[in-house]
């Protein structure tokens, strides 16, 4: 996984509630065997009409936010199902942070194990984030090792939480797997015990 360490960008506002994992990515792209190219498809029944054109109303297909890495959503965002398509496709599409005043647990714990960081903010904070975003484009920077984020038009600092695991994980941009080769010598050392 690529390390999170400093994510800069505009901020993309999804002002929508209980945004399920099927509205992240629909069940009938989920054929594909690869972890990559699910961004294509993300929020595609939004994003696109019946006959595959952009909905011109969708926040996706506003140009002032093209290049996002930062979303930002609503309560109880990536409900649903608990299939890992949908971290897939928002990493895929180029988000790296998601910022809402809550996660589906399932959904939140594949973020990390993907490479996204999810930041629960109060839901003030949130509602100021997305009304202020809509009105004109706004720029976050969110520095993972300071947990902060912040604004750029007014200066503003907004510290968040994170457990000190996950943080450890996303900053060197390791998974389970990754983490686990960094015991390689305890574990040889373990398996030439046993074979003696």
């Amino acid at each position: 996984m690529e390390p999170i360490r400093t994510v800069t960008s505009i901020l993309t506002p999804l002002d929508r509630k209980n945004v399920d994992t099927d509205q992240i990515i629909s069940k009938e792209f989920l054929k594909r065997i690869e972890r990559t190219g699910f961004g294509r498809y993300l929020f595609y029944h939004w994003r696109f009409d019946s006959a595959g054109n952009p909905n011109p109303d969708f926040v996706l297909n506003d140009p002032k936010y093209k290049g996002s890495s930062i979303l930002a959503a609503d309560e109880n965002f990536g409900c649903g199902s608990s299939r890992e398509h949908a971290p897939w496709a928002i990493l895929d599409y180029g988000f790296r942070v998601i910022l809402a005043p809550g996660f589906a647990d399932i959904f939140y714990s594949n973020c990390f194990k993907n490479g996204i960081l999810p930041i629960r903010l109060p839901q003030t904070v949130i509602d100021e984030l997305l009304a202020d975003s809509q009105i004109e484009p706004l720029t976050l920077s969110v520095d993972l090792a300071e947990q902060t984020i912040t604004r750029q038009d007014n200066g503003a600092v907004i510290p968040f939480d994170i457990d000190a695991y996950s943080k450890q994980m996303l900053l060197n941009g390791w998974d389970e797997i990754s983490r686990t080769f960094h015991y390689e010598d305890q574990i040889a050392a373990y398996e030439n015990r046993l074979a003696n």
